[in-house]
């Protein structure tokens, strides 16, 4: 089972409340390949990095199954560049500096030996690229997921809605869900944005956990409540490629399966706050994630009488 990942691979700094950081590795890509890799290789990356990144971070991919061959290397020109600083609730944040680079003229081109991917996972980036992917690909994937956010909802809803007529999987946040449908209720929003083409839809609500619908169904998944959160950026790329990686590895797109995949998604995206940057997924093992999951498992388990 092979997923490709498309998104950024960049720079960020960062502040929050417990530290700070000048320079550190980002992009969505880059949560997503670290994440995923745990369940399933190869991961086919999808992105374009300048000459500034570093070697060492390429190797490091490469060395957990990460395929470069859809990284497009710009020699005279930086890569991407983005820093914030977080509120005191770790839920809002400030963008201080934008700097798009090399990302303002990302074209992704599918290689040859990435056709015939069972999985593709759109990392948050133009709607009209996410399509352009899709069109790339000789056969349909088992499964499309595609994350978006509110810039796009607001500047270019017609190509959103292109986009999403041809995805399986959205994943928003609650405000993004309501934003594209008009809706307070997560319910009703969900129920219209599943008229519009996708499945299935993911509402990830940051330390609030995570909401799966499909059809009539509803599946909610809590997150970890944890002593420590030192630097939430990343963590929904880390969600979406732990869901994406477990799904591939069971091989099962199943409504059932992917409660359980959310789990394993919300898992992932634990560890990846409790450091700044990926620095906590690089140093995980198939222990750690099996000690995480259960005390998921633990944290939603109990019995009840019924009288």
């Amino acid at each position: 089972m092979s997923i490709i990942a498309v998104g950024s691979m960049a720079f960020d700094a960062i502040e929050t409340p417990f530290g700070k950081v000048d320079r550190i590795i980002g992009g969505a890509a880059t949560y997503i390949s670290y994440a995923a890799s745990n369940f399933v290789t190869p991961i086919r990356a999808v992105s374009i990095v300048g000459n500034d990144f570093p070697e060492s971070e390429m190797n490091e991919l490469k060395r957990r199954g990460v395929s470069l061959e859809g990284i497009e290397v710009v020699k005279d020109q930086k890569s991407f560049f983005w820093s914030g600083r977080y509120h005191l609730d770790m839920n809002t944040r400030d963008t201080l500096v934008t700097d798009l680079n090399v990302m303002a003229n990302f074209n992704p081109v599918i290689p040859e030996s990435y056709q015939g991917s069972d999985f593709l996972m759109l990392g948050n980036t133009l709607p009209s690229l996410q399509s352009s992917v899709i069109r790339q690909l000789k056969k349909r994937p088992k499964l499309i997921v595609l994350d978006t956010m509110n810039f796009w909802i607001e500047s270019m809803p017609a190509e959103l809605r292109e986009t999403l007529s041809m995805v399986d999987v959205l994943m928003v946040n609650d405000s993004e869900a309501r934003q594209l449908t008009g809706e307070f209720s997560i319910v009703k929003a969900a129920r219209k944005i599943l008229q519009m083409g996708p499945s299935h839809l993911i509402v990830k609500k940051g330390e609030h956990g995570a909401l799966l619908f499909h059809e009539n169904h509803v599946f909610f998944a809590p997150a970890l409540p944890l002593e420590d959160v030192f630097d939430p950026t990343g963590a929904g790329d880390t969600f979406a490629g732990g869901f994406l990686g477990y799904l591939a590895k069971t091989r099962d797109i199943s409504f059932e399966n992917m409660k359980t995949a959310i789990i394993m998604g919300s898992a992932m995206a634990s560890f990846c706050v409790e450091k700044f940057g990926p620095e906590r997924l690089k140093e995980i093992n198939q222990q750690d994630i099996d000690q995480r999951v259960q005390q998921f498992v633990e944290l939603v388990q109990f019995d009840i009488d019924l009288v």
